[in-house]
């Protein structure tokens, strides 16, 4: 498989300085600040593309697992919230909290829960974050 790249560029100092960050072949390019990271400033940040690839990859986890037993969802939706707090001084993801929802025909709520929980423990990017202490999920099955 091809190594994935992204560049950052980083402009100033911490309080005062711009970036922008640009994904793969520019799939997506944003600009990124001290208060966009650290406040409520206009831009995106690192935890939010964290939190972007997670529901990602997540959602294409338990897409794949489910279909795999013949249980092919019509969608998996997935929002992850990552949180962001100052431990030892320094800032850490602390919590990341998956919500998912899947539309899966024939599918009790019992069976989507233990589909979700299996496919967490086996999303590549729940495996990559293993750093942090705290990943939820709450999974719902849709109509």
């Amino acid at each position: 498989m091809p190594a994935r790249t992204s560049t950052a560029v980083w402009n100033g100092d911490l309080n005062n300085g711009t970036g922008q960050m640009v994904v793969g072949n520019n799939a997506y390019a944003g600009d990124f600040s001290f208060k966009s990271r650290f406040e409520e400033g206009a831009g995106t940040n690192p935890e939010e593309l964290i939190a972007a690839a997670h529901a990602g990859c997540y959602s294409m986890q338990l897409s794949a697992m489910l279909a795999a037993q013949g249980k092919n969802p019509t969608s998996v939706s997935t929002t992850a919230h990552v949180t962001l707090q100052i431990v030892d001084e320094k800032p850490t993801i602390t919590k990341i909290a998956l919500d998912t929802v899947g539309v899966v025909p024939g599918l009790s709520s019992d069976e989507f829960t233990k589909f979700a929980e299996d496919a967490k423990a086996a999303c590549l990017v729940t495996r990559a974050l293993a750093g942090v202490e705290n990943v939820t999920l709450k999974a719902e099955l849709g109509n």
